[in-house]
């Protein structure tokens, strides 16, 4: 018997949400001098070891479903092309802009949907994630100024590569989340440390201590993040997780709000309120669904 799928919104969220305290933290660990690219490239090897230590202490298997190998090795590409690609973009735009690129995933998941999932397009779910996209920008509230079609180009890269791994996650359900995360990981942490070698910010360990307690929280909301995000996807649709993940920005921005100090303009809050709108008339419609398919009696 398959898990509901509210249970994977309600993990989607969780994932968004730690995702979205983990850009804050990320930019408390940028104070004392630890780069976002270094905290990739150590989270991500800490994230295999955990999971090795995982494996072992539960007896859970590192083996792949027979005849998602292939899927496996989707994940792995698109999760080193989402982290290379959006990384390298803020080197020629803004971040602002990179966000609001990247966040045309979920409309790219809902227009493929009917083509990748067989899912019908409605009216309701298109509006859905216009009004989440619309909501992203306000929160976001880009400066479309000085951009450079490099940064354009690889932030449209990452947000198509997430598009990709989000329906590829969908089709990986046999495969433990364990082990999801372990092969994912195999591919992304090489990538990671060929990029912070070429940009020279591949910092050793000792740097990390300098702010432990930022670089704790976005090591373990990324660890947490990731394998809620991969349990929600198995769990629930590509489209639907996808207007769930539109939380992340909001989330980041009443962190930093709490956290950092910054104040929310009217602009963001409503904004804000669009987002949440969308994510709950999604709930909404997913309930409805779950309400009209046919219940199957057990024998």
């Amino acid at each position: 018997m398959s898990p509901p799928a509210s249970s994977g919104l309600i993990l989607a969220l969780a994932s968004a949400s730690l995702y979205g305290v983990n850009i804050v933290s990320t930019r408390f660990a940028s104070f004392e001098g630890v780069t976002g690219v270094a905290l990739v490239f150590y989270r991500v090897f800490l994230m295999l070891l955990l999971v090795l230590a995982a494996a072992r202490l539960t007896r859970a298997s590192l083996t792949v479903a027979a005849g998602e190998r292939v899927t496996i090795v989707v994940l792995g590409m698109a999760t080193v092309a989402i982290g290379v690609a959006y990384l390298s973009s803020v080197a020629f735009i803004p971040i602002t802009v990179a966000v609001v690129i990247f966040y045309t995933y979920p409309v790219l998941i809902v227009l493929a949907a009917p083509l990748v999932d067989g899912t019908r397009l409605t009216p309701t779910l298109v509006g859905m994630v216009v009004a989440a996209l619309a909501g992203v920008v306000l929160v976001v509230g880009p400066a479309f100024q000085g951009l450079d079609w490099r940064g354009l180009a690889l932030a449209a890269t990452a947000s198509l590569a997430t598009a990709v791994q989000f329906f590829a996650a969908t089709r990986c359900k046999r495969t433990g989340v364990v082990a999801k995360v372990f092969w994912i990981h195999l591919f992304v942490l090489p990538a990671s440390a060929v990029i912070g070698l070429l940009t020279g910010s591949l910092a050793t360990p000792d740097r990390l201590l300098m702010a432990p307690i930022a670089v704790a929280v976005t090591v373990g909301g990324y660890i947490l993040g990731f394998a809620f995000q991969f349990a929600a996807l198995a769990r629930t649709s590509a489209a639907a997780a996808g207007i769930a993940f539109c939380a992340e920005p909001v989330v980041a921005a009443a962190v930093s709000a709490l956290m950092l100090g910054e104040r929310l303009s009217a602009t963001q809050l409503v904004g804000g309120a669009l987002v949440l709108a969308a994510i709950v008339a999604n709930v909404t419609l997913d309930r409805q669904r779950s309400a009209a398919r046919p219940r199957t009696s057990k024998t």
